[in-house]
């Protein structure tokens, strides 16, 4: 086990001093940050949010079945939070099996795309980008809960993005991106807590198990993986 010198915890202090001073000089990111934490922590903002993450992550599942030239026949959003992407093209292979791996990745990395954006003072173009993928999600959209749930999150998106003073503009898109970071890390627990009480005998970590011969926990645990470093990562782009 490696122990820290004396001598290399002064630099270690000054790094975290001067990181927490930068975070400090962006109050607006740090609020909209904590705010979305709270939203995500709190069961009862949760259950009415969770949807945005859901359209985020049914999305993923699209875009990756068409990716990989599969035909892509529709999305269903479900008032329970839950979703399904439907795809038709063989049964088998690495078309699929990156299918299935879009779903749970696709909120953490769109929020740590966003962030990159934000960062650089890019909050108008992050959020159009955000009002073109919900319209192409619309689309493929099936069933009347999942249609309302897109427009409203898009209308939500546009109306910041066309009228919201540039204040307004950079505070919503920064939530918006703490908000996929910290709820893509929350559904990917909630999935691996649901597994092991035997709930999910259908999740996209077990369907990736059946195709590849890989347990489900690793997938979930890659999952997992993915998303707490896009956590790290946005973090680090958005306060720093």
């Amino acid at each position: 086990m490696q122990v820290l010198s004396a001598a290399s915890v002064p630099p270690l202090v000054d790094t975290v001093r001067t990181g927490l001073e930068t975070a400090a000089g962006r109050p607006a990111v740090l609020a909209a940050g904590v705010l979305a934490l709270v939203v995500v922590l709190w069961s009862v903002s949760w259950r009415l949010s969770r949807t945005v993450v859901t359209i985020a992550h049914e999305g993923g599942h699209a875009l990756s079945a068409v990716v990989t030239g599969r035909g892509l026949t529709g999305i269903r959003l479900h008032a329970d939070t839950s979703g399904v992407t439907e795809s038709v093209g063989v049964g088998r292979g690495l078309g699929l099996i990156i299918t299935y791996l879009g779903g749970y990745t696709a909120p953490p990395l769109l929020g740590l795309a966003g962030a990159v954006l934000v960062a650089a003072d890019r909050s108008r173009v992050m959020l159009w980008i955000a009002v073109a993928l919900l319209v192409a999600t619309l689309i493929h959209i099936r069933n009347l809960f999942g249609a309302l749930a897109v427009l409203l999150t898009g209308a939500a998106v546009g109306s910041v993005a066309f009228w919201g003073a540039p204040d307004v503009r950079a505070g919503f898109a920064a939530a918006l991106c703490w908000f996929l970071l910290f709820g893509g890390l929350r559904a990917v627990r909630e999935l691996q807590r649901g597994r092991r009480r035997g709930l999910y005998r259908n999740s996209d970590a077990d369907a990736l198990a059946r195709l590849t011969g890989v347990p489900g926990g690793m997938w979930a645990a890659l999952f997992w993986s993915i998303g707490a470093t896009a956590l790290i990562a946005g973090g680090w782009v958005l306060l720093l």
